[in-house]
């Protein structure tokens, strides 16, 4: 009789502020993982249910629904590792959420991505113009302050401010130990 081995899922829960690097980070890592030849998957959490009117405003989980069946799409033709990128991804409430969307009790990895006021502030006004750059500082600043209370203990936090995303993104990649195949 042949055996399978198994492989636990992996996830990457990767959250914080506007402008602090969610995505920079995430590509990076992406990148990284194509060159050590490390099989995965990046999910945009902010894609998953961005309609109008905003799905979860009416009372709907639809982008815990996208996920389970993007992440049960991935499973079915051997994927074990996702990075998942969202603001509020680092929460505790959120991981939950998002852990039962996936399913299949994956070992968790969450980093809170961190950054100075005047760094968001610098790095918001460089994708950001017209009268929407102070909308966005200010909602980043409260996103900041709510996240650092409401990420658990256990979640990783990164300070990004004048560090280079590719040595973020490593740090990250090996960190979660998929520095290897």
């Amino acid at each position: 009789m042949a055996f399978t081995k198994i492989l636990r899922s992996q996830v990457v829960f990767i959250g914080g502020r506007s402008g602090v690097g969610k995505t920079t980070v995430a590509a990076e890592m992406h990148a990284q993982l194509i060159a050590l030849s490390v099989q995965h998957c990046w999910i945009e959490g902010d894609n998953l249910d961005m309609a109008y009117p905003t799905p979860w405003e009416q009372g709907h989980a639809l982008a815990e629904a996208n996920l389970a069946a993007m992440w049960r799409n991935y499973k079915a033709v051997g994927y074990t590792r996702l990075i998942y990128t969202n603001t509020a991804a680092v929460r505790g409430d959120v991981i939950r959420s998002l852990v039962a969307a996936l399913g299949d009790d994956p070992a968790v990895h969450a980093i809170l991505l961190t950054s100075s006021d005047d760094e968001a502030d610098r790095r918001l006004s460089q994708r950001e113009v017209g009268s929407g750059l102070a909308w966005h500082s200010e909602r980043s600043r409260k996103a900041a302050r709510k996240l650092e209370s409401l990420a658990p203990p256990w979640v990783q936090r990164v300070n990004t401010d004048h560090r280079r995303i590719i040595d973020i993104a490593r740090d990250i990649v090996d960190l979660v130990g998929w520095d290897h195949r």
